[in-house]
C-alpha cells in the first residue's frame, strides 16, 4: 500500500491523501485522477475555495457526488472550523456544504454571530451547533426537493459561549432572557443579509427549533 498526497496551491488546508493499492494499476490511476480533480476545477470553483481559505476557515474540498433522484453534492466542502476576529469557532454536526454557502456561513459566523454575542451577551462564541446540511429529501409537505438535497442549506440549532452558556433556538427564542431573545433575533436578521432564504421560529412550527440558512437567489426572510 502506497500513500499519494497532493498539496494544492490555494492554502495549506487544501490537501488530499489517499491510499493507492499497488495490486491494481487501474485503481491507482482512478484514485490519482480523483485526488487531482480539485486542481483542475473550473476557475469559479477555484476562486470560491480561495475566498473561503481567506476567511481562515479550516476545510477540505470534497469530490462531486451524484446520488440520483435529484440529490447531489457538487462543489462542496467539509468545514471543520471557522474563524472569529480572534479565535477558532467550532461547528457541530455539519456535513457537506456548497462552497458559496460555506463562504456566506463563514462571514455570518464571524460578523453576524460572534460580534453580536460579545456585544449583547458579553461573551464570544466557541461553537455553532447545527442539525446538519446535506439530506436527500423534499421540502416538508411538498414534492419539491429541498436545498438540503444539494448541500445548499444549513440548519442552525444553537450556540455555545466561552463562558459556558448554551443558547438554543428552541429554548431561548421565546423563553430566554431579554438579552438571549435579542441575540437570536439579531443573528437571524444578520443571516437575512447574507443568505437568499432564511426561515426561523416565526415561519412555521417545523422551524421552531432552528434557523434554516439557504444560499439562493431568493430574498425570503421569515
Amino acid at each position: 500500500m502506497r500513500r499519494f498526497c497532493l498539496l494544492l496551491p490555494l492554502a495549506a488546508t487544501l490537501s488530499a491523501c489517499i491510499d493507492i493499492p499497488q495490486a491494481s494499476q487501474a485503481s491507482k490511476r482512478q484514485s490519482v485522477q480523483r485526488s487531482t480533480s480539485f486542481a483542475s476545477a473550473r476557475p469559479e470553483v477555484r476562486q470560491c475555495l480561495a475566498d473561503l481559505s481567506a476567511t481562515r476557515a479550516n476545510f477540505t474540498p470534497l469530490p462531486d457526488q451524484y446520488y440520483g433522484a435529484g440529490c447531489s453534492t457538487l462543489n462542496t466542502v467539509k468545514l471543520s472550523s471557522l474563524r472569529s476576529d480572534n479565535a477558532s469557532l467550532g461547528i457541530a454536526n455539519l456535513g457537506p456544504v456548497t462552497c458559496p454557502l460555506a463562504n456566506s456561513f463563514a462571514g455570518w459566523a464571524r460578523y453576524g454571530v460572534d460580534r453580536a454575542a460579545r456585544q449583547i451577551l458579553g461573551s464570544q462564541i466557541v461553537r455553532i451547533e447545527t442539525f446538519g446540511s446535506y439530506n436527500c429529501r423534499n421540502v416538508a409537505g411538498t414534492s419539491r426537493r429541498s436545498a438540503h438535497a444539494t448541500g445548499n442549506a444549513i440548519d442552525v440549532s444553537g450556540f455555545v459561549l466561552a463562558d459556558g452558556r448554551h443558547i438554543s433556538v428552541l429554548g431561548d427564542w421565546s423563553s430566554g432572557t431579554d438579552a438571549e431573545r435579542r441575540f437570536l433575533r439579531v443573528v437571524q436578521d444578520s443571516a437575512c443579509k447574507r443568505f437568499g432564504t432564511v426561515l426561523g421560529p416565526n415561519y412555521n412550527a417545523a422551524h421552531r427549533d432552528h434557523f434554516h440558512l439557504e444560499f439562493s437567489t431568493s430574498n425570503f426572510c421569515r
